[in-house]
């Protein structure tokens, strides 16, 4: 999204969307009535175009933009689909209802008509992916365009959040919501607002299973804190999410697997992700900073010792990925902690903490945060 398109409206993102949608149908009605084809601009958003914003600390894309015309035979089809996409998300908007991406996909897939022996879109991999065009060419999420994913990720905490949802106001209390949760959608800006925070930082948390054994034995009571799952990699909702609680101040901290897939879904959080890289800022918290599990406990911790697992052919792979990032390489701390995978093809996981006592997780945490012992 660029520093143009953030500072052009102060609407609520899902107004902005339907301001910019229909400029972008606007525009092509003129460029037809001045006998021209129409057209629209975006960025690129293939790998090349990813860049490592050193200042941000951000995966974002670079400067490359491309044309997208109707009457250039290579780009009529797609062309087609990505308007056909955008009157239908209009649409929704103006009627102030959602649907899932699945949903767009299924409405849009016969619109060719019944006499004609072709679909608008034969798979939904087609329509996801002009979904995402549509996002990096107009400058907003697709959330604003009152689409959503499934929900994935739980809270629980000190904080309430208002929902305007379905013409009433709903308010969600983090500290009552028992051993389930708070169930994190899709759409954490549009209609929703965090009215009372009393948090001293957020734990986030890979495991759903380590997260119900921290909320079983009140963590984030005793230590007021915004208790997070993304359950495995973040949403987008959940990465959201907890890219308004940095916002708001709070000291971002992440528990994972001491593995490169753990690793990785922390750096996903930090930096952001390649494929969302059009959305920069927006979906990355550079100020995260990792709790653990590190092969460093290993040698801190005794017991770990026993309770090593042996990393597989991918684990190893994917750390040997992982060095070779410029955004962590230029961090000796993991550097050393990569080199130690690959050195004893060894991994750990987060539930081996329980291994002394079930409530000894709750007390690793609390030394390495009161120590402030952290990864960058």
């Amino acid at each position: 999204m660029s520093d143009n398109q953030n500072k052009s409206s102060n609407l609520d993102g899902d107004l902005l969307a339907l301001d910019r949608l229909r400029n972008m149908g606007r525009h092509m009605v003129e460029q037809i009535e001045h006998g021209e084809g129409p057209a629209f601009e975006t960025v690129v958003r293939s790998k090349g175009n990813v860049i490592f914003d050193e200042e941000g600390g951000f995966l974002r894309l670079g400067e490359k933009r491309e044309r997208r015309k109707f009457l250039n035979l290579s780009q009529s089809k797609s062309f087609m689909q990505t308007l056909a996409v955008a009157a239908k998300t209009k649409k929704f908007i103006e009627e102030d209802l959602h649907t899932s991406i699945r949903g767009l996909y299924y409405q849009l897939k016969f619109t060719l008509g019944e006499d004609l022996d072709e679909n608008l879109f034969d798979e939904q991999s087609e329509s996801n992916a002009l979904i995402e065009d549509l996002e990096a060419a107009l400058g907003v999420k697709r959330e604003d365009l009152h689409l959503t994913t499934d929900r994935k990720g739980v809270l629980a905490g000190p904080i309430v959040i208002k929902d305007h949802f379905a013409g009433e106001d709903v308010f969600i209390d983090g500290r009552k919501q028992g051993r389930s949760g708070w169930a994190i959608p899709s759409d954490v800006d549009n209609d929703m607002e965090i009215v009372e925070l009393d948090a001293k930082y957020v734990l986030v948390v890979e495991k759903d299973a380590m997260w119900q054994r921290l909320n079983e034995d009140r963590f984030w009571q005793k230590e007021k804190a915004i208790l997070i799952t993304p359950k495995g990699q973040s949403s987008r909702g959940v990465r959201r999410l907890i890219r308004k609680l940095a916002d708001k101040g709070l000291p971002i901290y992440v528990f994972t697997d001491c593995d490169a897939w753990g690793w990785y879904i922390y750096w996903t959080i930090k930096t952001g992700s390649m494929n969302l890289a059009y959305l920069g800022r927006d979906f990355s918290v550079p100020e995260a900073k990792f709790v653990g599990v590190t092969m460093s406990d290993i040698e801190h911790y005794d017991f770990l010792k026993k309770l090593t697992i042996k990393a597989k052919d991918v684990d190893i792979k994917r750390a040997q990925d992982m060095i070779n990032y410029p955004w962590i390489k230029k961090h000796a701390e993991w550097e050393r902690e990569l080199k130690m995978v690959l050195k004893t093809k060894k991994k750990l996981e987060q539930d081996a903490l329980q291994g002394p006592r079930l409530t000894f997780v709750g007390e690793y945490l609390r030394e390495k945060i009161g120590k402030g012992e952290f990864l960058p």
